[in-house]
């Protein structure tokens, strides 16, 4: 389980999608200073898809991922030199500073609009149409990795407002219009629907 706060970047390294026997692809993350501690088995938030780390060796954490993560994520799109937002998984007895993260991607958006303001960018986002019921205005969402709040909704787009402070740390920095980003709605908010 994660928070959706994001420890910083990482840096791909290598990513094969050629497939084996055994995995649809592997990526390699310099993670630096957030591997510390970090052992084989260990989850990792990647953009918000929860992988398990499968070698590690000098900041450098390996990950290997099956087709379905490629096809329901956004992850298949990577390729050397992108950043990505890297989150550990959570301990317990740790704050609780964002929102209940499970790292199980619900759909991929598409970033439609950004609006650059004083004190904040705003961020359109296109969404699948079956995810748009899960979304509401000052929800909370998850866009690649990052724990954030929906400030307005529309049929199936929907805008979070970006600090200056988040913007310096996580990959909205590097996002264009047209760039695709993982969505995982609020799992409180799947629960309540799925018994109505």
């Amino acid at each position: 389980m994660f928070t959706g706060i994001i420890e910083g970047l990482g840096n791909i390294v290598m990513f094969d999608k050629k497939t084996s026997n055994r995995s649809a692809a592997k990526m390699k993350i310099k993670l630096g200073k957030i591997a510390k501690g970090l052992k084989v088995g260990d989850s990792v938030a990647v953009n918000g898809v929860c992988l398990t780390a499968i070698n590690i060796s000098k900041g450098i954490t390996e990950f290997e991922m099956i087709s379905e993560t490629i096809k329901k994520t956004s992850l298949g799109s990577l390729i050397r030199g992108d950043k990505v937002n890297i989150e550990r998984s959570l301990k317990v007895g740790e704050r609780l500073e964002g929102h209940f993260v499970l790292g199980h991607v619900d759909g991929v958006g598409t970033i439609f609009k950004i609006k650059k303001q004083t004190h904040q960018v705003q961020i359109w986002i296109k969404i699948p149409q079956e995810l748009s019921k899960y979304i509401i205005k000052k929800g909370s969402i998850t866009v690649d990795g990052i724990s954030l709040t929906v400030t307005d909704t529309l049929k199936n787009y929907f805008s979070v407002s970006i600090i200056p402070h988040t913007m310096q740390i996580t990959n909205l920095n590097y996002k264009n219009i047209g760039d695709k980003v993982n969505i995982e709605t609020d799992i409180l908010g799947k629960y309540i629907l799925s018994e109505g």
